[in-house]
C-alpha cells in the first residue's frame, strides 16, 4: 500500500521510520516526494496538495493529521471519498491537560493575579469552592467527554452541550438549539470544543456572551473562525466577561497590532492545546490503516453531511 504524507516533515520522517519497522508492507512517501502517483491510495495531510484528485487518480482515502478535518474543503472532494480525522491518546490527553489548566486558572483568578504582578500590586482575592463554579463544555465528542470527566473529578459543577443527546456520568447534558440558552445561563466558565461547521462559524459572539452569567469566562480551544474578536473585546472591556483563555484564532498567527496580544484579561496561546504525539499517533494510524485494509469501519470517519 502506498501513502503520501504532507505535513510536519519531522513528524513525517519519524512516522516513515516507525512504519518501515512495524508495517513494511506500507510505503510512506514524504511530500514533495510522491513515488508513482498512480499507486497512491491514501493522502495524510493537514492541507492536502493542490489538484489532489487529478494528481492521484486512484486515491481512495484522505486522512487528517489532526483531531479535526474542517480545514478540508469537502465541497471539492468526490462525495464517495472517505475522510478520516486523527483520534489518538496523545491528542485527547493534551486537550484534557489544556482545558484543566485553563479552567483552574480562570477559577482561581490567575489572569488577574498575573496582571497584578505586572503592576507590582499585592492583593489577594477570595477563593470559591470548585463545587460552586459551574463549568459548561460545548462539544461532547471524545475530547469534550474526556475533559469533562477530569473536571468532574476536581469537583466542578459540570454541564455539556451538543447537537444531539448525550449522557455522561456527573454531567448535566443539554442538546439542540432549544436547550442551548439554559446551558449557557449556567456556565460560569464556558469551554468551546466544537468543530467548525456553518452552524458554529462566528458562534462565540455578542449574543452568546450576553446569555452567560455576568462575569463569566471563556476558554476557546475549538476553531478560530468560531470567535468574533471585537465582540469578545467589547464583552471584556464592558465587564460582561471577566477573562478568556484563547488557543485558536482566525487568522493564525494574529498580526502584531491585534489587541489580544496585550489585553490584560486574555491569555493567548499559539494553537498548542492538543498536538498529535508522534509515536502514539503512528500506532493509531497503523490500526486505522489495517481497518481500511480489512474493510472495517475506520475510527474518526467524517460524516460528510455534518462536516465532522
Amino acid at each position: 500500500m502506498q501513502i503520501l504524507y504532507k505535513s510536519d516533515p519531522q513528524r513525517g520522517a519519524l512516522w516513515q521510520a516507525w512504519l518501515a519497522q512495524h508495517a513494511p508492507d506500507i510505503q510512506l512517501y514524504l511530500w514533495p516526494e510522491t513515488g508513482d502517483p498512480q499507486k497512491t491510495e491514501i493522502v495524510i495531510a493537514w492541507q492536502p496538495p493542490e489538484n489532489m484528485m487529478a494528481t492521484f487518480p486512484n486515491l481512495k482515502l484522505l486522512m487528517s493529521v489532526g483531531a479535526g478535518a474542517d480545514q478540508f474543503d469537502l465541497t471539492t472532494l468526490p462525495p464517495g471519498l472517505p475522510v478520516v480525522r486523527m483520534i489518538e491518546p496523545g491528542l485527547t490527553q493534551g486537550m484534557v491537560e489544556y482545558v484543566t489548566f485553563a479552567v483552574l486558572a480562570l477559577h482561581r483568578d490567575m489572569p488577574r493575579y498575573l496582571q497584578q504582578q505586572r503592576e507590582a500590586r499585592w492583593q489577594p482575592h477570595s477563593v470559591r469552592p470548585a463545587a460552586t463554579r459551574r463549568v459548561g463544555v460545548m462539544g461532547l465528542g471524545e475530547l469534550g467527554q474526556a475533559a469533562l470527566t477530569q473536571l468532574v473529578s476536581l469537583g466542578f459543577d459540570c454541564a455539556g452541550w451538543s447537537r444531539t443527546p448525550r449522557a455522561l456520568n456527573g454531567v448535566a447534558c443539554f442538546y439542540g438549539a432549544e436547550q442551548r440558552d439554559a446551558f449557557l445561563a449556567r456556565s460560569d466558565i464556558l469551554v468551546c470544543l466544537l468543530p467548525l461547521t456553518p452552524e458554529t462559524h462566528g458562534l462565540l459572539n455578542r449574543d452568546l456572551f450576553s446569555q452567560l452569567p455576568p462575569g463569566a469566562a471563556l476558554v476557546q480551544a475549538g476553531r478560530g473562525a468560531q470567535l468574533h474578536h471585537e465582540d469578545l473585546l467589547a464583552a471584556l472591556d464592558g465587564g460582561l466577561l471577566s477573562a478568556a483563555v484563547i488557543d485558536v484564532t482566525d487568522p493564525e498567527p494574529l498580526p502584531p497590532s491585534h489587541r489580544f496580544w496585550h489585553h490584560p484579561a486574555i491569555w493567548l496561546t499559539p494553537h498548542i492545546a492538543s498536538q498529535t504525539q508522534t509515536i502514539s499517533a503512528a500506532a493509531a494510524l497503523l490500526e486505522n490503516l489495517r481497518r481500511y485494509q480489512r474493510g472495517e469501519p475506520m475510527t474518526g470517519l467524517i460524516d460528510r453531511a455534518r462536516g465532522y
